[in-house]
């Protein structure tokens, strides 16, 4: 249970700002984890947790959203991304041999909510999208970036 409660406080740090020991308890509460403040604590204590500077949010040490804008992002895809292809959920995205874990990478640093996760070889990524809707998104926004239109991720 420890070793869960932990992972979900990690993922619910990873995806928005928590400023505080009740806020992380409510999102857990959500995720169906009843927890007492004193147990958040250690478990924050455990996990090497900081508050970072300019909010107040709890990130993991050393982890900065160093890419607020998604100009990073943009640059990657644009430089990077050769063809991509939508199958329903899934988006496929090609690049050339051995860029495909760096391009994949600034993905996942994004946080995109429309993505799960990535998976990446050489110079193939497959992005599992949170349905159809949300991959339909994701390639209109690479397609954007890619002709350069994308000013914002």
């Amino acid at each position: 249970m420890k070793s869960w409660r932990q992972a979900q406080i990690l993922d619910v740090i990873d995806r928005e700002p928590v400023v505080s020991q009740e806020m992380l308890r409510q999102k857990l509460r959500e995720r169906g984890i009843d927890a007492t403040q004193a147990t958040i604590s250690r478990d924050l204590r455990d996990l090497g947790l900081v508050k970072r500077a300019g909010d107040g949010a709890y990130v993991r040490p050393g982890v900065e959203r160093s890419d607020p804008d998604g100009e990073q992002l943009r640059r990657a895809v644009s430089t990077l991304l050769r063809g991509y292809e939508r199958v329903d959920p899934l988006l496929v995205l090609r690049t050339d041999r051995g860029q495909a874990q760096g391009l994949a990478e600034w993905i996942d640093r994004a946080q995109l909510a429309e993505v799960a996760g990535t998976i990446a070889g050489d110079d193939t990524i497959l992005l599992v999208c949170r349905g159809a809707e949300a991959a339909a998104s994701v390639e209109a926004r690479f397609g954007a970036m890619v002709m350069g239109r994308d000013r914002r991720s």
